[in-house]
């Protein structure tokens, strides 16, 4: 594993980027500036290498203006409605950073926390880092002094995997993801629409339209947000349906195909393809939910380390994790945690082609 010094953030801490590899080329690099994938290098069928993650050309970018290109999003990914939700009979009023609502953990979420690199990983077949961050008791007010750790590893099957683990000395909401940005032709080539997608949900989550889940969990079936067989996500992405109107697109919440209907074991919650370029990425995890977002909000104002901008879907994110505003929604799985309780998840994004 090869670590560098990547730059240094605006209050002088030093932000260094880790390169993992194997034998097959693939190689991810991460720094530590918010846990972010800065690019993941995969071969297509004809060997060819891409980055296909969307990324920012320096650390000044990241702190600056990062759409949440790659990092880890909490302490609650996603959106609790009005920025508040109430604990043990006490409520607790988070900052209203998107719209009206909270989102990936508020103004200075674990997106823009400096982790610690306490481990590397070298075992047969895989390498990787370990990075460790303690959020403060009313960080973001947020109740709770929590210690997460979380590990990327790289390994000889192509696969990304990233486990989370956290613990809490009083009772709080705890909701973590990745927010890469992938496009399998390589990041600055352009749209997604041609991709297809196959997710393993029967199940979404329809919203208002502030992207607040509206409690139900309604069928994909005959609807645009079917993706149970592969298709293009351009065939339905300007869909009349109230609900890709509401998102300009996909912005929604699929509730993963569990068995027995409890998460906690690894599933495979789908799968992307480029056609073009033969490059496929499967999605594993032991998550209920993964929200797919199709890059309709990017405008142009970023560019990546290809110097092309970024413009409406030219990459899309998958993003396993419990469902929007858990903590205001009593049927949905509880995102609390407490003191006691050991916060576990996994995600495995494998690379491969198709013929």
């Amino acid at each position: 594993m090869k670590k560098q010094l990547y730059g240094t953030t605006q209050s002088g801490v030093p932000v260094y980027e880790y390169t993992l590899t194997n034998a097959n080329q693939v190689k991810v690099t991460i720094i530590n500036y918010g846990g972010i994938i800065t690019s993941v290098w995969a071969p297509d069928r004809a060997g060819t290498l891409q980055n296909v993650a969307l990324g920012l050309p320096t650390l000044l970018d990241y702190e600056t203006h990062n759409p949440y290109f790659g990092c880890i999003a909490g302490r609650y990914a996603n959106r609790i409605a009005r920025g508040r939700f109430t604990l043990d009979g006490k409520t607790y009023q988070l900052a209203i950073n998107n719209g009206v609502n909270h989102l990936h953990g508020g103004i200075k979420g674990f997106d823009k926390q400096v982790w610690q690199v306490t481990g590397e990983v070298s075992n047969p077949g895989e390498e990787g880092i370990v990075l460790h961050y303690t959020s403060p008791d009313g960080e973001e007010n947020y109740p709770g002094r929590l210690d997460i750790t979380m590990t990327y590893r790289l390994t000889a099957q192509n696969e990304l995997r990233i486990d989370y683990r956290a613990v809490t000395d009083a009772p709080t909401v705890l909701n973590l993801t990745n927010h890469s940005l992938w496009n399998l032709a390589g990041e600055g080539s352009g749209t997604i629409t041609g991709h297809t997608l196959q997710l393993n949900a029967d199940r979404y989550t329809p919203v208002d339209e502030g992207a607040i889940p509206l409690g139900e969990l309604a069928p994909v079936e005959g609807t645009p947000f079917d993706f149970r067989a592969a298709k293009r996500i351009g065939d339905d992405i300007r869909s009349d349906h109230q609900q890709v109107v509401f998102g300009k697109g996909f912005d929604h919440n699929w509730v993963i195909n569990h068995p027995g209907g409890k998460h906690g074991t690894l599933v495979k919650a789908g799968e992307l393809c480029d056609p073009a370029s033969g490059r496929c990425m499967q999605i594993w995890t032991s998550e209920p939910g993964i929200q797919f977002y199709s890059g309709n909000f990017l405008d142009g104002a970023n560019y990546g380390p290809s110097r092309r901008a970024y413009r409406q879907a030219d990459g899309l994110a998958l993003e396993t994790q419990h469902y929007p505003d858990s903590p205001n929604q009593p049927a949905f799985p509880s995102t609390v945690l407490r003191p006691g309780e050991e916060f576990l998840s996994t995600t495995v994004y494998t690379f491969g082609v198709q013929a």
